[in-house]
């Protein structure tokens, strides 16, 4: 489980403990202050050590582990696996969460509606959003699927988190771009890990809460004709749980939008 130090990822690390998966809860805090000269509760929210939430778990009665590590390191990947087959045993349960998440821009506005920073689009924020959200999901689901082979499993599940829209994402192009790829991804995994009982679907959860939403966020979906929910994590982490279960053996190669 990537980015299970917080939000989404924090919620269904539990819920996925709470329905007997052992769970490696890996994350990367953010260095040094947030973004802006007010205290940032994302930027808080983000910095909860992934410990946190294994001892939560543990606590429990679960089984879990949390491991920091920089998922842009193309090495990372089969780190992580050997480190849960060490402690947990084998993996055939992946999700997706973990986000290099930063806001760029082709226009030249300093915030968006929200008062949030924006910056050009660069190589930096390009390469820093695609690491994490496109490539490191490639090279670990690649890695889910070899050492699914290796050892004769038949049963996995793959869930990726996205997020855009028709029109791309404005005010975070690099980010809904990099999700976007790792939608194709995923839903590649789909067609070409059937055979070997693996399904592999991607939730577009709602305008969530986890610690960045403010009151004129709240407006901005109470006045939206497509969003229809600001959501809390443990409601998104519920689909991905169902998703990751026996039950939802026949779906597979969806993008699961929540509203």
């Amino acid at each position: 489980m990537t980015g299970a130090n917080q939000g989404i990822g924090a919620a269904t690390a539990r819920a996925l403990a709470a329905r007997g998966a052992a769970v490696l809860c890996t994350c990367l805090r953010p260095r040094g202050p947030g973004e802006g000269d007010a205290p940032d509760p994302y930027h808080a929210a983000r910095s909860i050590d992934g410990e946190e939430v294994a001892a939560e778990i543990r606590r429990a009665g679960g089984r879990a582990e949390a491991y920091e590590a920089d998922l842009s390191d193309p090495a990372v990947p089969g780190r992580l696996f050997d480190l849960a087959e060490d402690r947990l045993g084998p993996v055939d349960i992946l999700v997706n969460n973990a986000s290099g998440w930063i806001q760029d821009t082709f226009t030249s506005d300093p915030a968006d509606r929200f008062d949030r920073p924006l910056r050009p689009v660069t190589a930096q924020t390009w390469s820093r959003q695609f690491a994490v959200d496109a490539m490191a999901p490639a090279l670990l689901i690649g890695e889910l699927a070899r050492r699914h082979r290796a050892r004769g499993a038949d049963w996995g599940r793959i869930v990726g988190l996205t997020s855009g829209g028709e029109l791309g994402f404005p005010g975070e192009v690099s980010y809904g771009a990099a999700k976007a790829a790792q939608t194709d991804y995923t839903l590649s995994a789909a067609a070409e890990l059937a055979a070997l009982g693996i399904t592999a679907n991607v939730v577009q959860p709602p305008v969530t809460d986890t610690g960045w939403v403010t009151n004129e966020v709240r407006r901005f979906v109470a006045s939206s004709t497509t969003h229809f929910h600001v959501a809390d994590p443990d409601e998104v982490a519920k689909t991905i749980v169902f998703l990751a279960s026996d039950e939802a053996a026949l779906i597979t190669g969806n993008v699961i939008t929540l509203r």
